[in-house]
């Protein structure tokens, strides 16, 4: 449940919740889903009941026997935010992070309202990164709510990005990543939108990552933009 990521902006990850529920575009060919059915398939006991919402109680303390510093994503398989991941659960990962100070934590949502509700109660302490997702400028609201919180870097995940994010108010926003749609049914995703983001950061002076251009294929299409990749991240790091 702890494992190496090959995810281009994280070096591992951590899944104390898995499973989720659609709320948004984005989520519509989630690709945690598909992983956690074939995780089902497999017989691996954390995915018996496939991308229903679970927590783990038993993985929660990993990240404390992990000797070697690291950043870790928060979550991969769910979202720590869900409705339905009780509020003490949610104490216990957050205790886990404060402890283990010697790595960084990455936690992404798309359930901004709930996270702004809960935040004044939750110790944020300098190595938990807290973004949001944003897939339209129909959910900009979530860099809003993401603002209001004491996390110390928080971080925008435009991904998969499905339509102009123009006029992006980057104040207090510390790392902007980019994606496209990935895997079966993926959308199309125009390099003008990933421009025009790119170039939003640089003027207002926020790391730009981006991520991958997606598709059926991935790999092949890759994640050169222009010619150059770009790979910022945050001072923090």
């Amino acid at each position: 449940m702890a494992t190496k990521s090959q995810i281009e902006w994280t070096e591992s990850t951590w899944n104390p919740v898995t499973g989720c529920t659609k709320i948004s575009p984005g989520c519509k060919h989630c690709y945690a889903e598909r992983m956690a059915k074939r995780l089902q398939a497999m017989g691996q006991p954390n995915y018996a009941k496939g991308f229903s919402l679970a927590v783990h109680p038993h993985v929660v303390e990993t990240p404390l026997r992990w000797n070697t510093p690291q950043v870790i994503f928060v979550n991969s398989m769910s979202d720590l935010f869900h409705k339905g991941v009780p509020l003490e659960f949610i104490h216990r990962v957050f205790g886990v992070m404060n402890q283990a100070s010697r790595h960084q934590f990455q936690i992404l949502t798309k359930r901004s309202g709930r996270l702004l509700q809960l935040a004044p109660r939750l110790l944020w302490t300098k190595n938990i990164w807290m973004g949001v997702s944003v897939e339209t400028e129909r959910y900009v609201h979530r860099i809003n709510d993401l603002r209001r919180t004491r996390a110390e870097v928080k971080f925008l995940s435009l991904e998969p990005l499905l339509g102009a994010l123009p006029n992006l108010d980057l104040t207090d926003i510390d790392w902007v990543i980019v994606g496209g749609e990935s895997g079966p049914g993926s959308r199309p995703m125009k390099e003008q939108w990933v421009l025009d983001i790119r170039d939003q950061c640089v003027k207002q002076d926020v790391p730009f990552f981006f991520k991958q251009w997606g598709g059926i294929n991935k790999k092949k299409n890759g994640r050169m933009l222009q010619g150059q990749t770009w790979d910022e991240m945050p001072m923090a790091v």
